[in-house]
């Protein structure tokens, strides 16, 4: 493995964490994005989540804990508060935010975090492959759509595969690497050693599976809880408590769903909308609706100061 040039495409809540912990890591890294205005927002995401890791550190220098300890910055509990800050800010300096093709040209490996939604990607595999070089490898992050079912559309079918990573990823340091049966084995120990790399923990998947490891478990758990609040069970507030009471968990359902984003929601629940009613566990049309209503108004999750909750953006 010999890389350099890593190029994330998409710059939403896990793209633009991805893009600082690379920079971090001391690649040469850019964002890709589709227009100007989206590289307005991809810098308003990257500047909250500099203050949350900046934050994090401090924290962690002060009392260390499993809670605030950045796995992905340090290697062992010994370290030096200002030496990591001022690692930090000179990654945060150096990313490149572009919306030029040009740029996939020397990239050694592209990271696809686009919408979550299969033309999207496909618009975007085809438009990038005739910008990359030979041995580029190309990854998705997507929670839901295999990558068999992309490999089509990146020329590459060999050398694509599936690395997921988990939200919060300074601290929550683990990555799902996923082949597709087309891929080529090596691949899923390069991707992994990459991934060790920027300081991640990576899971291997043998096989394709639907939400790998994390969301084939955390999915279904968020469904029954919008499923709860749709059907008028209980309030989302209530939800939450529930689990984060009974289970003593740092947050419940509708926190994680601000936290992940509800355009990111609404676009996993939208796969499951046209399951027939009587073979789908949940009421996926009335969980979508809810979704979009929230969207529609603006209320995109924690990032855009309010999703089921409110949140304070400034700090």
């Amino acid at each position: 493995m010999n890389y350099k040039n890593i190029i994330i495409a998409g710059g939403g809540v896990l793209g633009s964490q991805i893009a600082l912990m690379c920079a971090y890591h001391g690649y040469n890294t850019s964002i890709w994005l589709r227009s100007n205005d989206s590289i307005k927002r991809c810098k308003t995401k990257l500047e909250e989540i500099y203050n949350e890791i900046k934050e994090d550190i401090h924290k962690m220098s002060i009392n260390y804990n499993k809670d605030t300890y950045c796995m992905a910055l340090v290697s062992d509990n010994n370290f030096n508060e200002v030496d990591l800050i001022n690692k930090l800010d000179n990654a945060y300096k150096s990313i490149n935010l572009t919306t030029n093709y040009d740029v996939f040209k020397d990239s050694d490996l592209v990271i696809e975090a686009v919408s979550e939604n299969i033309k999207a990607k496909e618009d975007f595999y085809n438009k990038i492959s005739t910008y990359l070089k030979e041995d580029t490898i190309i990854v998705t992050n997507s929670s839901t759509l295999l990558p068999s079912k992309m490999a089509k559309f990146t020329g590459r079918f060999d050398k694509y595969l599936a690395l997921h990573f988990a939200n919060t990823i300074w601290k929550n340091n683990m990555v799902e690497v996923m082949l597709s049966k087309y891929t080529n084995i090596k691949y899923m120990d390069e991707i992994s050693n990459f991934a060790k790399s920027i300081g991640m923990v990576p899971l291997k998947l043998y096989k394709e599976k639907n939400g790998y490891l994390l969301n084939s478990m955390l999915v279904p758990f968020l469904f029954s809880a919008l499923d709860l609040y749709v059907k008028g069970i209980s309030d989302y507030k209530d939800i939450d408590l529930s689990w984060t009471m009974g289970t003593h968990a740092p947050k419940g359902p509708f926190q994680i769903l601000d936290t992940v984003g509800l355009k990111t929601a609404y676009e996993i629940v939208l796969n499951y909308t046209k399951v027939p009613s009587f073979l789908a566990p949940y009421d996926f049309k009335k969980i979508a609706k809810l979704l979009k209503q929230y969207i529609d108004e603006g209320k995109l999750g924690k990032l855009s100061g309010e999703g089921f909750y409110k949140y304070n953006i400034d700090k």
